[in-house]
């Protein structure tokens, strides 16, 4: 799982980012970065490893401004580098994104924009998608939100994204479906954040975005949201009763009894963007594009660690009554 915070506020944004994807680490991930914005400049900084790592590298550099947002990434498209890290430039660097999720039909995205003259600096499906917000803001003179919103209606898969641009300081979009964002609403400040664990200690008054809803965040102004179909949505504020060190573990005793508890709503954010309650159609967007090679298949094998490797073990079953593909499943750390 990635792992997402931001800021926009009074504060210096960096001290409150760093804590953040502290407090983020339980996730896993592989790679940690951090953008700043102060007097209309983007400063970008990630590196592959550990948070404590990204700190180091950040140590003797500018990390001066009140906005800025910051990301762990578990490596899904592309391998974990310090290219593929997040945040991303738009190709000018005139906008940032950080993005949690899969965007199924990034291929298709990126070849129409490839064509239109990106160029693209990673092999991330989140490059598609900053790429994809600029392209849509230059046809069409589009503020960011809007831009965002219209960018979003053509993605298929599941997402959490905040976006920064220097061309508008003054405020950030953030967005979901699928994955989860949680914005916290403090004194003439918001903190945005995967869960509420980086935002728990700063206020308690915070709002679930729900699936397929834009937020525009500005200090000053109320917390505005609309879905990606363009309707008006009243915030839902709601206080945090829980304590942190209960937040982290979902109000369970351990992680474990969480993780189990939680194989419900892993299953339906599993099917999200790829089935439609209404027609019960399923979409495929981004195995599609690797349909000849499935079906050449004479073997697989799943590499897996811990729940992964459980539910390779099903899928071995599946695919070997189903397909008639003779399929091992694998601990990673024994894999050779």
């Amino acid at each position: 799982m990635c792992g997402i915070v931001a800021y926009i506020g009074p504060k210096q944004a960096y001290p409150l980012l760093i804590k953040g994807l502290h407090r983020l680490e339980y996730r896993g991930y592989d790679s940690a970065g951090v953008a700043l914005m102060h007097d209309n400049k983007i400063c970008l900084y990630k590196s592959k490893g550990k948070v404590s790592d990204l700190e180091q590298y950040i140590s003797n550099k500018d990390t001066k401004g009140n906005v800025g947002i910051g990301h762990t990434r578990w490596a899904t498209h592309g391998s974990p580098n310090d290219v593929n890290a997040h945040p991303h430039y738009s190709m000018s660097e005139d906008l940032v994104i950080i993005h949690n999720g899969i965007i199924e039909n990034y291929a298709t995205l990126k070849e129409g924009l490839s064509k239109r003259g990106y160029i693209f600096k990673s092999e991330t499906d989140t490059e598609v998608l900053a790429h994809l917000i600029e392209d849509i803001q230059k046809k069409g003179n589009y503020n960011l939100f809007e831009a965002v919103r219209l960018a979003l209606s053509e993605v298929v898969g599941a997402y959490a994204i905040v976006v920064m641009s220097k061309n508008e300081p003054n405020h950030l979009i953030a967005a979901k479906k699928g994955s989860p964002m949680v914005i916290g609403i403090g004194e003439n400040e918001f903190y945005m954040a995967s869960d509420a664990t980086p935002i728990v200690e700063h206020t308690r008054n915070v709002v679930y975005l729900n699936d397929e809803e834009v937020a525009l965040i500005e200090p000053g102004n109320d917390l505005r949201i609309i879905t990606v179909g363009n309707h008006e949505i009243t915030p839902y504020i709601q206080q945090l009763q829980i304590e942190l060190e209960l937040l982290e573990k979902g109000g369970y005793d351990h992680f474990m009894l969480k993780e189990i508890n939680e194989q419900q709503r892993s299953i339906r954010d599993s099917l999200r963007g790829r089935m439609d309650p209404n027609t019960g159609r399923i979409s495929m967007a981004g195995i599609i594009d690797f349909e000849k090679k499935f079906l050449q298949a004479r073997r697989i094998i799943i590499i897996g660690c811990g729940t992964s490797w459980h539910a390779g073990l099903v899928g071995e079953y599946l695919f070997e009554e189903y397909a008639r593909i003779p399929v091992e499943v694998e601990y990673a750390s024994e894999f050779r």
